[in-house]
């Protein structure tokens, strides 16, 4: 069944299609929840989840769905990343542990980790899933000067703090 036809069906009810479509989404969201909430993300991913079926009537155009879970996804994202920033601050994070020849993902993850939270998701945004400033700064409700900064922060700390 394709995708839209599982909105479709989702929306009028189907259990078997609210399970299905879930598997069908579940990497996408997972890619964005992870790379923004880390160490949460699989909870972020879980919250995205459930507002989206909770809210799935509300989705007036099933083409719509990716734009409509990516912007689901980086709010319960940046909703658990943010609340771990205040629990722990990055002073504290633990020092890298993985030897040479690490998993380059572990790698990008610790660096990741470093950033805010903010910085993060416009990062993600523009340099994972490609939107351009305009649209990562609308999908965060922020202005596009302000989305360009933090861009412009977040990969200047990137590149500081990255060491291969």
């Amino acid at each position: 069944m394709e995708l839209e036809e599982l909105v479709r069906a989702a929306q009028r009810g189907d259990p078997l299609a609210m399970t299905a479509l879930l598997r069908a989404v579940a990497p996408y969201v997972g890619r964005i929840c992870g790379s923004i909430a880390l160490a949460d993300g699989d909870d972020a991913m879980q919250e995205t989840m459930i507002q989206a079926l909770k809210h799935l009537r509300s989705l007036r155009e099933p083409a719509a769905l990716q734009g409509w879970l990516r912007r689901i996804a980086v709010r319960e994202a940046l909703k658990l990343a943010r609340a771990r920033a205040r629990q722990v601050p990055v002073e504290q994070v633990a020092e890298r542990t993985t030897e040479d020849g690490a998993d380059l993902r572990l790698e990008v993850v610790d660096t990741l980790r470093r950033l805010s939270p903010d910085q993060r998701a416009v990062l993600v945004l523009r340099d994972l899933e490609g939107l351009s400033e305009a649209e990562a700064a609308a999908l965060l409700r922020i202005e596009v000067g302000t989305a360009k900064s933090r861009l412009h922060r977040a990969r200047r700390a990137f590149r500081n703090r990255w060491q291969p």
